[in-house]
């Protein structure tokens, strides 16, 4: 039994994985990344970039960057990725930074805050292929309408090896956040 579901949630994360279900909604939700000293990693920027082809493409008034900082960071993710988002050209007005979460949970219950008080409730979330099961499903729970458009370019995507490892290390993530409601301990696993 227990080999049925470990193995049905590696499918269903493979399989939202390969789904965009990009549409109209009140805001593209970029997940955040690492970030050093105010500039995105390789990831946090591909993110940051097919969030912008989003917003150009006329899906959403607005993108919501997010995620806090550790400890003895000058930037937050969220204030990196709106500097990054400022830089290439998307207006002030159009980029809005919630610099609370250290993990997808707090981020995201964050958004769901900041959406309630602003007054729109649906999102696209923008992260890697095989977090948008697990982000979804986090925010639902938080109180979003909200669907995935992964990005398909970044370090996350390149090789066969690397996808296998972030399937099984959602799928784990996944199980966690199903069982207990709470993120994986994020300063020691890197999941968030």
């Amino acid at each position: 039994m227990g080999l049925l579901v470990v193995g049905g949630t590696a499918f269903r994360v493979w399989q939202v994985a390969r789904v965009d279900d990009r549409r109209p909604v009140d805001a593209v939700v970029v997940l955040g990344a690492a970030q050093y000293d105010g500039d995105p990693s390789s990831i946090f920027a591909a993110r940051l970039r097919h969030a912008q082809q989003l917003l150009e493409a006329g899906l959403a008034p607005r993108i919501v960057t997010t995620g806090g900082n550790r400890a003895g960071d000058s930037f937050t993710e969220a204030e990196a990725g709106r500097r990054y988002l400022l830089d290439r050209g998307v207006p002030a007005s159009a980029v809005v930074a919630v610099p609370v979460g250290s993990d997808t949970l707090g981020s995201l219950e964050a958004v769901a805050a900041r959406a309630s008080k602003d007054g729109w409730r649906r999102a696209l979330l923008v992260s890697d292929p095989w977090h948008s099961l697990r982000a979804r499903q986090m925010a639902r729970d938080s109180g979003l309408d909200a669907w995935t458009s992964p990005t398909r370019t970044g370090p996350v995507v390149q090789t066969r090896e690397t996808q296998f490892r972030y399937i099984v290390r959602e799928t784990g993530a996944l199980l966690y956040y199903q069982l207990t409601h709470a993120s994986v301990d994020t300063e020691t696993s890197g999941v968030g």
